[in-house]
């Protein structure tokens, strides 16, 4: 059988074997007489299958325990306002910073700002010369040594993997060394969630929408740091407060059930594959 490669935006191509299972489980699945679209999420068929699916992504990108792993809905633009509905009101701070590396980032900047004392840390809006080369807006990345960073800001956003402008912040960046250690760093790895391994330790929360490698669209992997929990602004939405999500297991409500179970698909292929070691 013959597939394309997939360079569109949005949904990307999924593992050939994953397609396979699904469609062979699409009536039935492991003899429930039900599919998982039908299954209640209350149930112990669906209870396996998310349960199945938080310890292999655990295992994948080795999440230590003071760590949630969240199944969200509303994609990464949805995490824009929940981020700082969430984060910003830490400890009354009331403001965050924002590295502005392209497109994805400046959406995700324009949005925060309707919730409190946004500000940019960095941006690369203008063209620069870097090693004798030129580089247009949007097509590098801004040195971390060259980053303002407020100390009292409740976090730092930055987008890991600027689709349209062909940039990547593959290694994280030292908080202590940027003067602010106590600023917990915020990373939307919607592209490369799963491509390499993750250093939680020098992040407070990673997101990511799972359709570009985790899954189908409809579920947002969210990582939030424990400790970070708790500090929603009151007109937080209770379905976006991550305390609330974290203390029902992600199923404050009814959750993307069968994005869910795809993406468990592809974890369970991942591990088969080698982990994302093997994908780096």
């Amino acid at each position: 059988m013959s597939r394309p490669w997939n360079f569109a935006a949005g949904p990307s191509t999924l593992p050939l074997e994953v397609l396979q299972q699904a469609a062979a489980e699409m009536c039935d699945w492991n003899g429930s007489g039900t599919s998982v679209m039908e299954m209640s999420h209350r149930g112990k068929h669906y209870s396996r299958i998310r349960d199945e699916a938080e310890a292999d992504l655990r295992t994948l990108l080795a999440v230590p325990d003071d760590f949630e792993v969240l199944f969200m809905q509303g994609g990464a633009s949805a995490q824009n306002a929940i981020v700082p509905m969430n984060l910003i009101g830490r400890a009354g701070l009331g403001r965050a910073d924002y590295v502005l590396s392209g497109h994805w980032a400046g959406k995700s900047f324009k949005e925060a700002a309707r919730y409190g004392d946004i500000a940019v840390a960095a941006t690369a809006e203008s063209e620069t010369v870097i090693g004798g080369h030129r580089f247009g807006p949007w097509c590098w990345l801004p040195d971390p040594a060259e980053w303002r960073v407020r100390r009292d800001a409740a976090y730092l956003h930055l987008c890991a993997n600027e689709t349209i402008g062909g940039v990547e912040q593959a290694v994280m960046p030292d908080m202590a060394a940027l003067g602010a250690p106590d600023v917990p760093l915020v990373a939307d790895m919607s592209s490369n969630i799963l491509t390499r391994p993750i250093d939680f330790s020098g992040l407070g929360m990673v997101y990511a929408g799972a359709q570009k490698n985790a899954g189908p669209a409809g579920v947002t992997l969210t990582f939030v740091r424990k400790d970070l929990m708790g500090h929603a602004l009151p007109h937080c939405p209770s379905v976006f407060d991550y305390a609330n999500v974290a203390g029902a297991q992600s199923m404050f409500n009814t959750p993307p059930t069968y994005a869910i179970y795809v993406a468990g698909l592809v974890f369970k292929w991942l591990l088969r594959q080698g982990g994302v070691a093997a994908m780096d």
